[in-house]
């Protein structure tokens, strides 16, 4: 329960993505972005709570950069996010030098216990926090009027026009959602070890989009759920601890995320012709 909210609190915004029609891939170079942030601002100024509002700073304004390009340009959402991950990526090694910056000084505070803490000594607080995220993401899918327009959106983008939605508004909303939960989560995941590594992200990309898609989100947008992600998010992290426990190598996680990927989206796709 301490590792798979790290994934499962950027597969729960991701998926709303996924439903509108889009994805976004920057996400991994968005969780450095946000922790190099809080953890620079702590560093040269000491202030916890400034350095939490810059970590969810750099996070919108990844989102809105990815909205930007998206909504406001047209440019397809693959094509765009595989560029600014690459991107924030760079500015994250070029800022810090590729050296990484201890998070020691949080450790023993409130902020500390509120983000990575144990409740009763058991539950780790950051899988309170995926709980919430999930209600929160649930709540705006299934009983907002938000939740209906990115349905229609990814179901059919002109009709949603038609009907009057802001498609590019919607959109922007939904990458900035992304930002955030992106960064956030960077930060639970360097708390967790008190340090932070300007690589932060790199294995996250896999374990995220294959929660989504096993969830049984569509690949063509218009379908999915909440419920259905936050449960493969704990089948995915099951599996990673399985991989684990009988010895396999690293390598063998990323063959069979990979295998899932394939085997969810080739079901989906079966199941959707079959039905029409």
């Amino acid at each position: 329960m301490s590792t798979t909210p790290f994934f499962a609190l950027m597969a729960l915004p991701l998926t709303m993505v996924v439903i509108a029609g889009e994805i976004d891939l920057s996400f991994p170079s968005v969780m450095a972005l946000g922790t190099a942030a809080y953890a620079y601002t702590l560093a040269y100024t000491g202030d916890l709570t400034l350095a939490f509002f810059a970590c969810a700073l750099a996070g919108i304004l990844a989102g809105v950069t990815n909205g930007g390009i998206v909504a406001g340009l047209g440019i397809p959402s693959l094509v765009a996010t595989i560029g600014t991950q690459f991107f924030w990526r760079g500015v994250v090694l070029v800022g810090t030098g590729g050296n990484g910056v201890s998070l020691v000084p949080t450790r023993g505070t409130v902020f500390y216990s509120m983000m990575v803490g144990r409740l009763e000594g058991l539950i780790p607080a950051q899988m309170l926090w995926t709980v919430f995220m999930a209600i929160v993401v649930a709540f705006l899918l299934n009983r907002h009027r938000f939740g209906a327009h990115v349905y229609l959106i990814g179901d059919n983008i002109e009709s949603a026009r038609l009907m009057g939605v802001n498609v590019r508004q919607r959109k922007m909303l939904l990458f900035m959602l992304m930002g955030i939960a992106a960064a956030f989560a960077g930060l639970v995941a360097s708390l967790e070890v008190t340090y932070f590594w300007p690589t932060l992200g790199d294995g996250y990309l896999l374990t995220t989009i294959a929660s989504v898609f096993l969830g049984g989100t569509s690949v063509f947008g218009g379908t999915g759920t909440i419920l259905g992600t936050f449960v493969a998010c704990f089948i995915i992290g099951a599996i990673n601890a399985g991989i684990v426990a009988i010895g396999l190598t690293g390598f063998w996680t990323q063959l069979i995320y990979g295998l899932i990927i394939v085997l969810s989206v080739t079901l989906q796709t079966a199941l959707s012709r079959k039905l029409a």
